[in-house]
This record gives C-alpha cells, structure tokens and sequence, in this order.
C-alpha cells in the first residue's frame, strides 16, 4: 500500500479547521459591530490573540480520530464560554466603543454555530470517508499479549471507524496463532509493512529493549505508546510533568477540579435552578402543600441531614412523602408503610426532589452529581466498596449518571451499591458540560417514562 493509498491527509484538517474559525471570527463582528464604533484592526488582533490562547490551553484543536463526540462538544463550550467572557472584557477597556449584548450574542452564537457545524460534519463525513474508501488507515502492531493488549486488538477490528489496520501481536513470552512472532523480527516487520505506530505492553519489554524501540521509532517516524498491564494505576488520566528535565508521571484531577470548569457548572446549575424555581415550583409547591397537608399531619418540606461535598453535613430538603415517623436513616422499600399516598406519586415523578434546587441555589448541591446518600450507608459502605468515597470530591446532584442508568432507589444488594459507584466515579472524572444536558434530558424521559425502582 502507497503512500497516496494510506492518505495522509489528516495533517491538513487542523489548519482548515483554524482557517475555517478564523473566518467566523473575523467575518461576523463586521457584520453585526458596524454600529459600535469599533476599532477593528485592535478588535480582531486581540480577539484572535485570545482566541490562541484558550485554545492552547483547552486543547481546542487536539481533536484525534479516537475522539468522542461528547469530548469535542466539551472542548468547543469550554472555548465558547471562556471566548464570550474575553469579547466582553474589551469593550470596558475602549472608551469609544459602544457596548451591545444583543450584537455580541448574535456573533458569537452564529460564529459558534458555524464552528459546531464544521466540526461535526467533518468528524461525521471523514469517518464515513475512512470506511467507505479504506484510506486514511493507520497500521498497528501490538506488541506483548495480555489481557489489555487483546481488548486493545478488539477494540482496533471492532471500531473500525477509529481509522486503525491491526497487523497483529509480538511477544518473547507468548507463542501461538495470533503472535506473529518474536521482538528479534520485530523491525523488518515495521519496515515492510509500513507500521505507523506501536502499542507496547509495559510489561513485555525491559528498559534495555523499551530503549532501543524508542530510537527505532526516531529514527523511522514511527508513533509508539505505552498501554498498560492490569496496574489499576494506568488506566487513570495520566500526565507528564518535568522537574528540568526530569520526566515525572501524574495522576490527573477530575475536570471538575479545574476552577473555570468549576465556575461554568456553577453558573449553570445556578441559571436552571433559577429557571425550575420560577417557572415550575413557584405554582406547584402551593398545589403539592395543599394534597400533603390534607392527607397527613406534618410538615409540607422534610429536610435531612446528609454528608455533601468533602462529606460536610448539609440538609437536604423534599416534599414530605412519608407519614412522621423516627426512622429517618432507614431508606424506603417497595410498599414501605409509612409512605402515603400523594407520597407515592411524588416519589413515582420524582417530584419529592424537586425543592433540592433550593439546596443547589445555597451551594450545597449540583444540578447533576453523584446522589447524596444517607449518613447510614456512608458508614456501612465507606471502608467495603472500592472509590466509595471518591464521590465525596464533588457536590451531589439532584440527578446523576447512576440514576438514569437505573441504579436508583433502594439498595437490596452491594452489586447494586458498586454499580452506582462506578457510574459515580466515571461521572467524577469524565465531566463535561455535555455529559450534564445529557443526564437532564434521560432524567426527564425516565420521570415520563417511570422507573421500575422508583418508589
């Protein structure tokens, strides 16, 4: 195969896409800024300044062809949002200028709205254009022959819009079928088949080998990585910090660490919580008060304590769904006695939850996060199910990636409180504002819907 036939045109869609950008940037603002007296010359030089800036450093262009829709979508609101506030910070600094939120909205959203189109149909098209044709492959080889090594090699023959022609293993330590052979074959191999990158297996190679790959690769432009051998450790986000020149492996922080990140889920959960607080609790909390206080004495909100962000004790509030009872840190069952009857509707819709908003707009809860639960289970579960207390990194949520999982409601076994970590944790350190729409929208759905554990 030539190399016209592999198609190495991958290497031309950054500058396209930054040209692509650059065009929306430049064009709109002298569409709709005509009237605001604007120096375009100092206008454009700065936003494009900035522009460069927050995409080095959101990585707004590193998108590869193993990346997943959710993390470009991710990458462009992080860019959009911090890009708005950068537009906006010029305007206080040209005394001249005259200031429009209406014009700056219509030219980011119409800017931004190019720039998502672009994106998505070249990621779309071109993987499309990858099977349909069979270019633009990148041949691999695997070499060692674990557990991680074979999920890999699925993972290539599966996925193939990922773009990757798996030529197969290499190991001293494995022989069967699937090796093809030996290390000592290993680079007549490379050159032959023309390999573009190597998955390694950290545990095949000793340094004195790792080494001698490494310059082979150089020395021949070809890509080499490094992919793990059940060491729980490597399968985290790691990243490489140097001391001079020393090279230094980290574990990477959650997102929700970052503090723009922080700020932009803030701002979110505070905008929709306002938004349920105006538009739906404000006429349903005096209906659901009137049919609570009918039915039962008591009164209309039940708050509990409940360990949040850092496990710091916050009160958690409801629409009371039980009748008064002294069993508070028991958690109900199916056909619990001491829910009533409006309370078994409310607790169906989910509608009981709904004052949590409240809890979101003091700060002490997210919109979405891993669910608080009772001070009961922290103890019982804290010290037996792995990263149990993981969760705690983060403000819970009203809703989370567990819930519309179907891992909600009572827990009858600890399979089911290990299922709702997982997701928990994956949530923790897989966030993006995208995952966020998501997890509403599947919320909504599944209160029409109705949950099997929803009681």
């Amino acid at each position: 195969m030539t190399a016209a036939q592999r198609g190495r045109y991958s290497k031309y869609l950054k500058p396209i896409s930054i040209i692509i950008d650059l065009i929306a940037l430049i064009g709109l603002p002298f569409f709709f800024f005509r009237e605001l007296k604007l120096n375009f010359w100092y206008f454009n030089l700065y936003q494009i300044s900035c522009w460069f800036i927050i995409a080095y450093f959101s990585r707004f262009y590193e998108i590869y062809r193993y990346t997943t829709p959710v993390q470009i979508f991710s990458k462009i609101a992080k860019q959009a949002v911090i890009f708005l506030l950068v537009v906006i910070a010029f305007f206080p600094f040209s005394k001249e200028t005259i200031f429009s939120g209406r014009a700056i909205a219509l030219s980011l959203s119409l800017a931004f709205s190019w720039i998502i189109i672009f994106k998505s149909l070249t990621f779309y098209y071109l993987k499309k254009y990858r099977i349909a044709t069979g270019s633009n492959y990148r041949n691999a080889i695997i070499i060692g022959y674990s557990k991680e090594a074979i999920r890999l090699k699925d993972l290539f023959t599966t996925r193939i819009d990922f773009g990757y022609r798996f030529l197969g293993f290499f190991s001293d330590k494995v022989q069967n079928k699937e090796v093809k052979g030996d290390l000592s074959s290993i680079y007549t191999f490379l050159i032959e088949n023309k390999v573009d990158e190597i998955y390694c297996s950290l545990g095949e190679l000793s340094n004195e080998k790792i080494k001698n790959l490494v310059e082979f690769a150089d020395e021949h432009n070809i890509g080499i990585k490094f992919i793990p051998d059940s060491k729980e450790i490597f399968s985290k986000n790691l990243k490489i910090d140097y001391y001079e020149f020393f090279p230094v492996l980290s574990l990477q922080k959650s997102p929700l660490d970052e503090p723009v990140v922080m700020f932009v889920k803030r701002v979110f959960d505070i905008f929709f919580s306002l938004l349920v607080v105006v538009f739906f609790l404000s006429w349903l909390t005096p209906i659901l008060a009137i049919l609570i206080k009918l039915e039962s004495k008591g009164p209309v909100f039940f708050k509990q304590s409940r360990p949040g962000l850092n496990e710091q004790e916050f009160f958690c509030y409801k629409f009371r769904s039980m009748q008064i009872n002294s069993m508070t840190e028991k958690e109900a069952s199916r056909n619990d006695p001491r829910v009533t009857r409006i309370g078994r509707f409310i607790r169906k819709t989910s509608l009981d939850e709904m004052p949590q908003f409240f809890n979101v707009l003091l700060g002490e809860m997210s919109v979405v996060g891993p669910r608080p639960h009772l001070w009961s289970q922290n103890k019982t579960y804290g010290n037996r199910i792995k990263k149990y207390m993981v969760r705690h990194h983060v403000k819970p949520g009203i809703t989370g990636l567990a819930q519309v999982r179907g891992f909600r409601g009572e827990i009858e076994t600890d399979e089911d409180m290990i299922n709702r970590i997982k997701y928990d944790v994956f949530y923790i350190e897989n966030w993006s504002l995208l995952l966020d729409f998501k997890i509403i929208v599947q919320t909504v759905i599944n209160i029409f819907k109705g949950e099997e554990k929803a009681y």
